[in-house]
């Protein structure tokens, strides 16, 4: 998974790009999905708990497809390099393998 996927100019910063600005990193723990990870992590820049969130991951991005992209190589590897971005209404989210970064565009 060598290749950024970005929705477009207004995603080439990064968070940590954008500091002062409100900011969130979740770790994600070991065989925590990344669609779990993201929906926790907002919840968490949010305020909300996530199983009473307001924000529905699935209304920005596939969870099925993001976990896909995550997922263990055929040889049984993990997936140790790669990123998607996406946002969710004024927020940037950054999924990388181990983390989810979220901050205010």
């Amino acid at each position: 998974m060598n290749k950024r996927i970005s929705g477009g100019p207004e995603h080439d910063h990064t968070c940590e790009q954008l500091k002062g600005r409100r900011h969130v990193r979740y770790d994600r723990s070991r065989g925590e999905s990344p669609s779990v990870a993201v929906a926790t992590a907002l919840a968490q820049y949010t305020g909300e708990d996530v199983v009473e969130a307001n924000t529905q991951l699935y209304e920005y991005v596939d969870p099925e497809a993001l976990d896909a992209l995550f997922a263990d190589q055929y040889s049984g590897g993990s997936r140790s390099a790669g990123e998607v971005r996406f946002t969710v209404e004024d927020q940037l989210v950054v999924v990388r393998p181990g983390y989810v970064d979220i901050c205010e565009r």
